[in-house]
């Protein structure tokens, strides 16, 4: 018989990481059928919907297949996410394959983004220097900024911005055949992963123009139903999803090494969002973020009773919020500059707005 959990108190020191996902462990077991039979149906799904938004008629038929599609690239990239932390089944080259393939409706290139993301991001989560993504900035070098970008971090910031943030900071600088500014070291697969993405997005492009002439529909409607809004709608999940897995008013962010090392910031950095109707399921999980943080071996289809099973044991400890539209809205408003010093959140004026600890 095994030994029963016992929860940590909420006063008491942080576990180290090693016991922290021992608890875990029974959990990281991988199941190639599952995942394959996942991303098939995600697969079928994407073709589906890029076929209605050609075949049917109606424009908000097409615009309805074209959002939809857009979710499904959000799914397709979830599963790709998972087989780049070899997380996805127990074969690292199937992981690797099957990570390329359901990158590519999303038009991500693989290697680059498994440096950005595994390496950077889960090597050094809020950690300010070293993690890009959604970096605030310190009212300084707010001011240092020119007007123009002083423009685009307000409409970043301001919760109506992040798809665009993602394609501009993320998918264009830094996935997209990057420059030395960006990636410091080029290495052949990057150039490899990225002519593939860009070949498969070039393609499916192609492919819509010609069914256009085929059907004799406009190429310019029929390409933004069918090419132009499921990109956008990628753009803006995947830009959503980052923003509200590490921004929070509990959410700490630190610019020292060492105090943040201390900080344990696995657990400390990362957001819970919540649901009504199963919500989080569709998204396979992905925002069951923490246990994914403290493991990243969990495969996505066992992270729900992962985050279950750290919540009970870390009473207190763990960020989760119940999402509501004004709750995003409110937290985008108390957001835009940090404090890193007293670790609060500032406006742009530099006023505090919320402080952490």
């Amino acid at each position: 018989m095994t030994t029963p959990l016992t929860p940590i108190p909420p006063n008491n020191e942080l576990p180290h990481r090693k016991i922290i996902r021992s608890w875990l462990t029974p959990l990281s077991e991988k199941n190639t059928l599952r995942a394959i039979v996942l991303m098939i149906i995600d697969i079928a799904l994407f073709f589906a919907l890029i076929a209605g938004a050609i075949v049917f008629e109606p424009w908000w038929a097409k615009l309805i297949c074209g959002l939809v599609c857009g979710f499904v690239i959000g799914r397709l990239f979830i599963i790709g996410h998972d087989a780049c932390h070899q997380s996805l089944t127990p074969h690292r080259k199937l992981n690797k394959w099957l990570g390329r393939i359901a990158f590519l409706p999303s038009v991500s290139p693989y290697s680059l983004w498994d440096v950005g993301h595994n390496v950077v991001h889960h090597g050094y989560t809020n950690l300010k220097g070293m993690d890009f993504v959604w970096c605030p900035h310190t009212p300084e070098e707010y001011a240092a900024m020119s007007k123009g970008r002083q423009l685009m971090e307000r409409f970043y910031r301001s919760g109506w911005g992040a798809g665009i943030y993602y394609l501009v900071e993320i998918w264009w600088n830094r996935m997209m055949f990057p420059t030395k500014a960006y990636m410091g070291t080029q290495r052949k697969v990057f150039f490899w992963d990225g002519l593939l993405s860009s070949v498969f997005g070039i393609s499916w492009a192609l492919v819509v123009i010609i069914a256009a002439i085929q059907t004799d529909q406009s190429i310019f409607s029929l390409l933004f139903f069918a090419w132009f809004v499921p990109l956008m709608f990628w753009f803006y999940m995947i830009g959503w999803v980052v923003y509200v897995q590490h921004t929070h008013t509990k959410v700490v962010w630190h610019d020292n090494k060492v105090e943040w090392a201390k900080a344990q910031p696995f657990v400390s950095t990362t957001v819970h969002l919540t649901f009504n109707f199963h919500f989080g399921a569709l998204m396979h999980h992905i925002l069951e973020h923490t246990a994914h943080h403290v493991d990243m071996s969990i495969p996505l289809y066992k992270l729900k009773a992962a985050q279950a099973r750290l919540e009970e044991m870390l009473p207190e400890r763990i960020v989760v919020q119940k999402f509501s539209w004004r709750w995003y809205f409110k937290t985008a408003k108390a957001t835009k500059l940090y404090d890193y010093e007293n670790k609060r959140w500032l406006d742009f004026n530099g006023k505090p707005t919320a402080q952490v600890l």
